[in-house]
Parts: structure tokens; C-alpha cells; sequence
């Protein structure tokens, strides 16, 4: 059967997850009814498109913004692996971000395991 396409979503392929990866880019706040629209593409992907071998399709929705509660809500019965981001138009302050890698280096570094152990 071919499925109509109703919308154009930029698809992935993650090699490490073994599943093809939606994307859908949203000019709006996040509504419920983008989370259902992801769900009816990744099926069609799983059905159409996903070799035997591959694990099933992620989605992932980036809105100009996101109500936390709404997000929670429109997930919590969700079957499909999804995710919701609201997306930035400028990068943060150069500052904040040498301060958030260096965190990341600390966290990381305090993880690994010491040679005496």
C-alpha cells in the first residue's frame, strides 16, 4: 500500500542504535497532536522502510516551545519512542557554554575509574 506523505521530516539513520531516527520540525508550540502525526510516520517507516534486521524507528519533535506538563501528558501512554525539544533561534552566551563543557569534563572525568582499584 502506499502511504500518502502529509508532511516532510528529515530522516536519520543511527548506525549505533541499528533504527532509522524521524525528525520533525515544528514552527509552533508542542500540541499532542504532533506527538500522533510522529507516531502514524514511524509506523509507516517500521512497516515500509525498516529492514528485518534494524530495531524499531525513533522520533524526535523540535517545537519553537514546550509546556513540560502537556509533553508529559501526551507521553505518558505513548508506545512509540519519541522525544520533545523546543529549539533555540540564537546559540548561548560563549561563556556558558566553555562553563557547561567544562562541567562535562569534570563529570566525565570523575566516572572513570581509578588505576589503583
Amino acid at each position: 500500500m502506499e502511504i500518502p506523505i502529509f508532511i516532510s521530516i528529515l530522516l536519520f539513520y543511527n548506525r549505533s542504535l541499528s533504527c532509522l531516527v524521524a525528525i520533525e520540525l515544528k514552527v509552533t508550540e508542542f500540541s499532542p497532536a504532533h506527538l500522533g502525526q510522529l507516531e502514524f510516520y514511524l509506523e509507516a517507516l517500521d512497516r515500509d522502510v525498516k529492514k528485518p534486521n534494524e530495531n524499531p524507528s525513533v522520533g524526535l519533535i523540535l517545537c519553537a516551545g514546550k509546556d513540560d506538563a502537556v509533553v508529559e501528558y501526551a507521553l505518558s501512554r505513548s508506545m512509540s519512542p519519541a522525544l520533545v525539544a523546543d529549539y533555540r533561534l540564537h546559540l548561548p552566551d560563549k561563556a556558558l557554554l566553555e562553563n557547561k563543557l567544562r562541567e562535562l569534563k569534570e563529570l566525565a572525568e570523575a566516572d572513570e575509574p581509578d588505576d589503583d582499584e
